[in-house]
């Protein structure tokens, strides 16, 4: 099988997971979750902000870094 096929059938194979999901934000929970707290482990290494300040410091540093990526995936498709 080429690797193009494989990543077509990859693809089939996650539409109909996807599809067959009832609730796709309880499947992606925990993946969120661990994310998040990364992002709170990089603005308060020492966790001595109170819960709320570094939830909002990791959502802001979230949208920092998915800006990032989205920056160098535009740049790296228009060259």
């Amino acid at each position: 099988m080429t690797p193009a096929q494989r990543s077509q059938r990859a693809r089939i194979a996650a539409y109909a997971s996807w599809a067959n999901t009832p609730d796709p934000a309880k499947r992606t929970a925990a993946a969120r979750k661990s994310s998040l707290g990364r992002f709170e482990r990089q603005v308060d290494p020492d966790g001595t902000l109170n819960p709320a300040e570094r939830q909002r410091r990791a959502q802001h540093a979230m949208r920092a870094h998915m800006q990032r990526m989205a920056y160098l995936s535009a740049k790296a498709r228009s060259t």
